[in-house]
């Protein structure tokens, strides 16, 4: 086993609230049990997932860490008894159900992926959680097909950035909507056929405009309330409409009318509480389609800035602001 020291710094969150409940604590290394890796973090994504958490209302899956974090990237340090696909010394990413702001954390065989060749050690943590998300939801779920349109809102976020690029790369034409010029620019540099700002247009007007009133195929939305009424009015016929979060409310009087006459989908998903073995098969999945696009470098992390670990707040700030543009992560 690389050596590790039994105490480990991470971030805990001290009591529910804002920003500055994230302290540095000492905690016990953890060790690797049965199909487990243990990971030395080189960095850790920073998701609105880890915000909600540390406001109260994203409780961690029974099991898993009480620390924040659902993504990292890191070397592995040991292996637990019965891991075959990992060795010590491995640079991986990981999906998390918890536990990524620290120095060190377990995760389960399945849920690692190596890292890119092209993509640096620090970078790689803004893959895992962001491409699973993007592929599960808009891929699998949605059932995005080359040659339809997809509708990002959000597309400046590390969701966005990285679901523009994936899909403009397999033949899909992306429309996102983003919150000033410089974000629209930002996601039509990265592939989208016409960014929107919600600001100054309807993007309702503006899909219909932009597919000669046919509407997207599919919806990622991580807005919910009055949207979700629009998007269904933005919607094609047999459209499929995927909630990943509910960033201005779940609560919404919406008419249900035209879902039935074009025939909809409408559906919520999480990718936090799933099963390890639900884990470890899209992670196969990304692995399988997306990875070669990461080491052809038709996709890549889009990274917004680096806080210290004992920035966290300093980061969740950064997050909260939506200035951002693409990932945020922590560097122990």
């Amino acid at each position: 086993m690389t050596s590790s020291s039994a105490t480990m710094q991470a971030v805990e969150i001290t009591e529910f609230g804002g920003p500055d409940v994230l302290q540095i604590a000492e905690r016990p290394t953890p060790k690797p049990d049965h199909g487990q890796v243990l990971i030395k973090v080189a960095a850790a994504g920073v998701n609105r997932g880890d915000c909600v958490q540390r406001m109260g209302f994203y409780p961690d899956p029974t099991g898993s860490s009480d620390l924040p974090g659902l993504e990292v990237s890191g070397t592995v340090a040991a292996t637990g008894p019965g891991v075959t696909l990992w060795k010590e010394g491995d640079e991986v990413c990981a999906l998390l159900a918890g536990g990524g702001y620290a120095e060190y954390v377990v995760v389960h065989e399945g849920s690692v992926l190596p890292k890119p060749d092209n993509v640096s050690l620090v970078d790689a943590a803004a893959l895992p959680e962001t491409i699973m998300t993007v592929w599960t939801n808009i891929f699998e779920d949605g059932q995005l097909r080359p040659g339809e349109t997809l509708l990002i809102h959000g597309g400046s976020s590390g969701i966005g950035t990285t679901a523009i690029q994936i899909a403009s790369t397999l033949g899909v034409k992306v429309l996102a909507t983003a919150g000033s010029a410089e974000k629209c620019k930002a996601c039509e540099d990265l592939g989208a056929a016409r960014a929107i700002n919600y600001r100054d247009e309807d993007f309702v007007d503006v899909v219909q405009k932009e597919t000669d009133g046919k509407g997207a195929d599919v919806i990622l939305d991580m807005v919910g309330g009055d949207y979700v009424g629009r998007n269904i009015a933005a919607a094609a016929k047999q459209g499929r409409i995927v909630n990943i979060a509910y960033m201005s409310g779940s609560k919404v009087e919406v008419d249900l009318l035209p879902l039935m006459l074009k025939r909809l989908t409408l559906r919520g998903s999480t990718l936090r509480a799933r099963e390890t073995a639900e884990k470890a098969r899209l992670a196969s999945e990304v692995r399988l389609h997306v990875w070669p696009l990461i080491e052809a470098g038709r996709v890549k992390p889009v990274v917004d800035g680096t806080f210290p670990l004992a920035d966290a707040a300093k980061a969740h700030e950064r997050m909260e602001s939506s200035g951002h543009v693409g990932k945020i992560l922590l560097t122990p």
